[in-house]
């Protein structure tokens, strides 16, 4: 059996890490199984649902580094989708049901008073055709519950109904069917909520693996009873859990938290991404995965916790740091034409910066500071400018290697007398204008005997 997998959000918003954590699941999950990811689009919503938010998803996922094999909108496929419902209505699984929202909340207070379960009577069960062609002659259009299975002769008295799966990742599950509505499968106005466009896509597609989240494990109950009414053989369910932000808030991709919009604009390092959504909240350690294929040998669906996970962005700069300090001049190269950075020079310049980045972009204030100084030069004491002036007169002249910096400061070093911090932070704050940063011992081969006298305060 080929492994086939999907990621199917509604694009209503920009997708943020939760949305990721999913769609990285899946991906993962296919990688090791050398199978397929379908991209669908559960554009059911017409009112919410735009093809720019559709457009922005994929780019995030591609920036992410998954590319579908294949990509679906729910929205072009509703005549399957009648012709689903109607294959229910010819078995009697389906039946219309009439009352307004209204009513139906009135109902379900009703039955709070009474200590029941806030769930759909069946009411509509027990219709006459007379009632139901007065509710027509009063312009009613029927909306179409699932009739959940396995009754007892009496369909308004449910025995007790279990749906038990062995999950991918919380092991074995049970949904007692007796505590739900039947769901409602398609509107008034006639559009689909989620559950059967969702289960005959699964269906069609060929999907033998749905990897969620576990605020799905409900409605998993639910499609697995529909699955079996449709005739199909229910796929493999895996539910993870859920990310929230540091502080324990839910994430939603109305506010825009944590959306992968905002971190790539932030100058995060996509497999600094990857590495957080997946690896956080399973047994195994955070840390920074180079490259997706190796991500994919450390994920395990069965490693991850049951608990909430809580997704620290500060952990993000952590591993995006680990990431460009060990990024090869090969990968980086491109990006640092953008910014400016190319030539000879580009390639030592990189294996000497990278060392002391936070993001990738930051590169360019240090090959600024290289070519035109410090944009700020540094304030020294008349003893430490006096130490300046004779520690240039010593600087070494060309050809220069790779020893020049520790020639330069040996020379000093003897003249002067200072050692440790004494002897090198002027020097470093003279060259570069900052306190802290890159080696001097690699920057002074790329400033250029000219380039460091050039600095002399």
């Amino acid at each position: 059996m080929t492994v086939t997998v999907r990621f199917a959000p509604s694009p209503t918003g920009r997708i943020h890490i939760g949305n990721a954590r999913t769609a990285l699941f899946n991906w993962l999950f296919a990688i090791k199984n050398k199978g397929r990811f379908i991209q669908r689009f559960d554009d059911t919503d017409v009112a919410r649902s735009t093809q720019e938010f559709s457009d922005a998803i994929l780019y995030d996922l591609h920036w992410l580094g998954i590319f579908p094999d294949a990509t679906e909108y729910q929205s072009r496929r509703v005549e399957i989708y009648d012709a689903a419902l109607e294959k229910l209505k010819e078995a009697r699984l389906v039946y219309a049901c009439y009352e307004t929202p209204e009513e139906l909340d009135l109902r379900r207070k009703v039955r709070r008073t009474r200590g029941l379960p806030p769930v759909y009577g069946r009411e509509a069960l027990t219709l006459t055709a007379e009632q139901v062609a007065e509710y027509g002659a009063d312009g009613r259009r029927p909306h179409w519950r699932f009739l959940l299975p396995n009754f007892t002769s009496d369909p308004l008295q449910p025995e007790r109904t279990e749906i038990h799966w062995n999950d991918l990742v919380r092991g074995e599950e049970t949904v007692d069917l007796a505590s739900l509505s039947d769901p409602v499968l398609r509107r008034e106005d006639g559009t689909y909520l989620y559950t059967l466009p969702s289960v005959v896509d699964d269906i069609d597609m060929g999907v033998s693996h749905v990897i969620r989240g576990d605020d799905h494990v409900t409605n998993t109950g639910v499609q697995i009873a529909l699955f079996q009414a449709l005739g199909a053989e229910p796929p493999a369910f895996g539910h993870h859990n859920l990310l929230t932000t540091a502080s324990g808030e839910g994430l939603s991709k109305r506010t825009g938290a944590l959306s992968i919009q905002s971190l790539r604009e932030s100058g995060i390092e996509p497999m600094a991404v990857a590495s957080l959504a997946v690896l956080v909240g399973t047994s195994e350690n955070v840390v920074a995965v180079p490259t997706m294929a190796e991500l994919a040998e450390r994920f395990d669906p069965a490693a991850t916790s049951k608990s909430a996970a809580k997704f620290d962005s500060d952990e993000l700069f952590v591993l995006n740091r680990t990431l460009l300090h060990h990024m090869p001049f090969s990968e980086a190269r491109d990006r640092l034409i953008v910014l400016g950075i190319s030539g000879e020079q580009a390639e030592p310049f990189w294996l000497a910066v990278r060392g002391n980045l936070d993001r990738l972009a930051d590169a360019a204030i240090w090959w600024r500071t290289l070519r035109d100084g410090p944009e700020e030069p540094a304030e020294f004491s008349d003893e430490d400018r006096d130490f300046l002036r004779q520690a240039f007169e010593l600087l070494p002249e060309e050809p220069w290697n790779g020893t020049v910096w520790k020639d330069w400061t040996g020379k000093i070093r003897a003249a002067s007398g200072r050692k440790g911090k004494a002897l090198f932070m002027p020097l470093r704050l003279a060259l570069t204008g900052q306190s802290s940063g890159p080696e001097l011992a690699d920057l002074l081969p790329l400033l250029g005997r000219e380039g460091t006298l050039a600095r002399r305060p």
